[in-house]
């Protein structure tokens, strides 16, 4: 399967740090449920802590503070995913991990440490396979909930054997086994958090969840929950404003693929691709399936076009995990990356050292509606070298004002992809601050308003991808008119504000109740 990466200023110096977590080997002669972590004798997960030193040092360099800031022995078994959130409004950001079995919450103490509040605050998913996870304001409180995407049900030396097309061993799918359930926290303050999976609506589907993106899909206002769900339908959970959700994706048709069977969705990624104001789905899928479009009319109707958008046929020979939108050259189009690498061996692979490489991908997107091109090539050979590529996060890391990628490597190094793009193209990057809703903004949308064009909107998130976390602060590429007439913020609860005299080529931090 393969674990994530989140992206975070858990220090608050302004620069994004790397959070990295481990998945570990299976002990094929222990008893069921044991599990080895080589070479960590007291079977604790060999998770990283990585404090960027840009703003001690002026220099992009990484050093590894796991063990001071307590991180060094978490006792989490196979490690999957992370999502990020402020759930306490302390002004720090937090982490939550999932895991084969057992995830765990990760309260930032604000002094460099991390505090394990898994059992206090109920939000264990024990018994469980937790992958993707994201915090969300589900209700509109101004507290963060929690939502996790659960696997399949699977217990260590119980699978049953399976072989590949040929006859030879090879892994299951999860075809193989029961699809888990998703569930739901609902945070109650104080450090506790209650699960309303059944009371939610949200227990009653079961789905192999490998992605999900919290987003408002309908135009309501309010934040619904899309699940990327593998070998099984996808999940659209409409938020009905009185903490229950409805499953919708089978009448809003992002449920299948073309031909009316699940397929093997893993990776997700949600934006407004073209400018419109309206956010679109796009999800990675394993080879021959082909990586799918699903435009949004507005209203949580969905139709494919990856066909006339490029993006099927490039996709086709590849297994994508990892995705997001982002703008790497700054032209003001959000752009696509896929980190690749199969899950199945390919025949003209058996017997090699690494039969499960692939190249990553990345999509330029042409604008105005004119689809996508595959600039890989374009992208420098380490972008494209082969790997086992799973998860993938996105941000700043050197605060130049271009989009980095980070991604993790099944049985490989982790890769920092520093984007060098060849471009004097204008960009910004809004940190938010909540105070009436949640304090890092979450869920909130942020537009730059120019002269004689309509506002371009973009949404404050740090989910979506696969099992990964990316940079909450909101992006924007803007060509090659650095002029800006002002930024506008869409809060959580529907309050919109306008700040004006706003500056381009830099971050800047909005504060709810400051602007007009």
């Amino acid at each position: 399967m393969g674990a994530g990466v989140a992206l975070l200023d858990y220090d608050n110096d302004g620069a994004c740090d790397i959070f990295v977590i481990q998945g570990a080997p299976v002990d094929p002669l222990g008893k069921a449920g044991d599990l080895l972590f080589p070479p960590r004798a007291d079977g604790a997960s060999g998770c990283r802590l990585f404090r960027n030193d840009l703003a001690r040092t002026g220099t992009l360099h990484f050093t590894d503070v796991t063990e001071q800031a307590g991180l060094g022995h978490l006792k989490l078994g196979v490690g999957m995913g992370v999502a990020v959130g402020d759930y306490d409004n302390d002004g720090f950001p937090d982490l939550y991990v999932t895991g084969h079995r057992h995830s765990l919450l990760l309260h930032n103490n604000g002094n460099g440490a991390f505090s394990d509040v898994t059992r206090l605050a109920g939000v264990g998913n024990e018994g469980n396979w937790g992958t993707s996870a994201a915090f969300v304001d589900y209700d509109q409180d101004g507290k963060l909930d929690l939502v996790v995407a659960n696997y399949v049900e699977f217990t260590v030396g119980k699978g049953p054997k399976c072989v590949s097309l040929t006859g030879l061993p090879d892994y299951c799918g999860p075809s193989s086994f029961k699809p888990g359930v998703a569930r739901l926290y609902h945070n109650l303050g104080s450090g506790k958090f209650a699960d309303v999976t059944q009371a939610s609506h949200l227990g009653a589907v079961h789905g192999a969840g490998l992605g999900v993106v919290c987003t408002d899909l309908d135009g309501d206002g309010w934040p619904d929950i899309f699940f990327a769900n593998d070998q099984t339908a996808n999940a659209l959970w409409i938020n009905r404003r009185n903490g229950t959700f409805q499953e919708s994706a089978v009448l809003a048709g992002c449920a299948y693929g073309p031909t009316g069977y699940p397929q093997a969705n893993m990776g997700l990624a949600i934006g407004d691709i073209d400018n419109r104001g309206i956010e679109d789905v796009f999800i990675t899928h394993l080879a021959t399936e082909g990586a799918i479009l699903y435009r949004n009319d507005g209203k949580a109707n969905f139709r494919d076009a990856s066909a006339e958008a490029g993006l099927r046929d490039p996709t086709l020979p590849t297994t994508g995990f990892g995705t997001d939108w982002f703008d790497y050259d700054n032209d003001g189009w959000l752009d696509l990356f896929i980190a690749n690498g199969a899950v199945v061996t390919e025949e003209k692979q058996r017997g090699t050292a690494w039969p499960f490489q692939q190249a990553n991908q990345l999509f330029h997107n042409r604008g105005a509606g004119k689809g996508f091109q595959e600039t890989t090539a374009d992208g420098g050979p380490e972008l494209s070298a082969p790997g086992v590529g799973r998860g993938a996060a996105f941000g700043d890391l050197d605060n130049d004002g271009r989009m980095d990628i980070v991604v993790t490597t099944n049985n490989g190094p982790l890769r920092l992809l520093l984007n060098k793009a060849d471009t004097h193209n204008h960009w910004l990057e809004v940190r938010l601050q909540g105070v009436k809703c949640n304090r890092m903004g979450l869920g909130a949308k942020v537009a730059v308003v120019r002269k004689g064009q309509a506002p371009v909107w973009r949404r404050c998130h740090t989910d979506g991808s696969y099992c990964s976390a990316s940079d909450a602060r909101v992006h924007f590429g803007l060509g090659p008119d650095a002029a800006l007439e002002a930024v506008l913020v869409q809060w959580p609860h529907g309050a919109r504000e306008r700040w004006e005299h706003v500056q381009a080529d830099r971050q800047v931090t909005l504060r709810q109740g400051t602007g007009k």
